[in-house]
């Protein structure tokens, strides 16, 4: 090969590999093997990444390509696409987030993707470039094949709008309310914030439309922990539970895909009006698995059963002859129930309320009403508490403003009252 050619050879082959090289560079190039000369390995291995003939390679406007941050400045972003100079993303093209300074978004060094925008800009003879657009175009590949695959996404709800809600995918996704939840929900707008698991039901790119379901998204979770609750559930289990929903009767308990009753006699040891009172729709709870059907689907659970027993230091806490304090907690025609410090729960019989004749309790005192009694007879093996305010008002020399009549003929307090008569354990 002559000294001439050889020249060129280095130079052409310094442009290929330099990334900056001259326009020369590709002339002599293009000299070499108009003339037979053969490409050198280091060329050839190049690819499309140097000039021919003087021409830059060519790019295709609104392909996505991969380059590398070279440099930040208040311009943008220059990113190194493998041509004899960078591509240009300006400010404006680099984040959905306007406003977002550029070192925020990208850092030297960076491998990141990109759209081309135009070719050759009039200006500046550089290449336009697009971040922005380039994962605006990714999204929506990554959308295409969750529907394709089947998949699931997840995206933040940005907005409450009428049908439904819209969500953030890298592109604009909607939720139907059919779609949202269980298919019932109401309030929406308690969604707006939120990260939802989804499953696309429709794309349409060329009208820029996805539809999306929350709903199926947690039906297939839903089935998933099920399976795996019933092949593992046992009586005796204490599993850590959601309340769904609250009745009169109790709350249903979603223990892993499954719901269980937790009944309102299972909830306290003392008793309660209303589930309401203790529980709210929401509330991550542990509950213990009591008793369980699965044949007739049905579950019992119990929240009592994990919670301190007031009724074992019952004994070492009270006496009887102590003086104490208690609220009334409610009325019932043999008496009224006082609740002491600690959750016990103990009766005041008719002939117990006052040093007076009494037909009805309400007579007497009144629910809410702060009470001093006094501990006549506790016996914990059967949970049963007999009180007295008349014996407290005796021993304090309280009378009232009334004389002491003859006691009511009623059946002694150990008789008047009894847990079967209340249902209570």
């Amino acid at each position: 090969m002559s000294d001439e050619r050889e020249g060129e050879l280095a130079a052409a082959t310094a442009g290929a590999s330099g990334g900056k090289g001259s326009r020369r560079s590709g002339a002599a190039l293009g000299r070499v093997i108009e003339q037979g000369g053969e490409i050198p390995q280091e060329v050839e291995r190049g690819g499309g990444t140097f000039e021919y003939g003087g021409n830059l390679r060519a790019l295709v406007e609104g392909e996505v390509i991969t380059g590398t941050v070279v440099h930040i400045d208040r311009e943008g972003v220059l990113v190194d696409v493998g041509l004899k100079s960078e591509g240009l993303v300006p400010l404006g093209e680099l984040s959905r987030e306007a406003g977002r300074r550029p070192e925020h978004v990208v850092q030297v060094g960076d491998p990141i993707d990109v759209y081309v925008l135009k070719t050759d800009d009039d200006e500046s003879d550089q290449v336009i470039l697009s971040k922005r657009r380039a994962d605006f175009e990714k999204a929506w590949d990554r959308v295409i094949e969750a529907q394709r695959a089947g998949e699931k996404l997840h995206a933040i709800v940005t907005e409450r709008v009428k049908g439904g809600l819209v969500v953030d995918l890298g592109i604009r996704g909607f939720v139907p309310a059919s779609h949202v939840g269980s298919g019932k929900a109401r309030n929406l707008e308690k969604y707006v914030g939120m990260e939802l698991p989804l499953k696309v039901i429709e794309v349409d790119r060329d009208r820029r439309k996805v539809v999306l379901s929350h709903r199926l998204a947690t039906e297939e979770e839903r089935e998933a922990q099920r399976l795996e609750t019933l092949q593992t559930l046992a009586e005796g289990q204490v599993r850590t539970g959601v309340v769904r929903r609250i009745t009169d009767y109790g709350a249903f308990v979603d223990i892993g895909g499954v719901d269980g009753l937790l009944h309102i006699s299972e909830m306290s040891w003392t008793r309660i009006k209303h589930p309401n009172d203790v529980l709210k729709v929401g509330d991550e709870i542990q509950v213990m698995v009591l008793k369980t059907n699965l044949e007739q689907g049905r579950i019992s659970l119990g929240l009592r059963q994990i919670l301190p027993d007031p009724w074992t230091e019952a004994q070492e806490r009270y006496a009887p002859g102590d003086l104490i304090k208690g609220q009334v907690t409610r009325l019932v025609p043999f008496g009224a129930f006082v609740q002491l410090d600690g959750g016990l729960e103990g009766i005041v019989p008719n002939n117990e309320l006052s040093i007076r004749r009494v037909n009805k309790p309400e007579d007497v005192v009144e629910v809410g009403d702060n009470v001093e009694v006094k501990i006549v007879e506790i016996r914990p093996e059967e949970r049963r508490l007999t009180l007295s305010i008349r014996q407290a008002l005796e021993e304090r020399g309280e009378y009232g403003d009334y004389p002491a009549e003859e006691e009511a003929e009623e059946a002694p307090a150990e008789e008047s009252y009894s847990e079967e008569d209340e249902g209570q354990e």
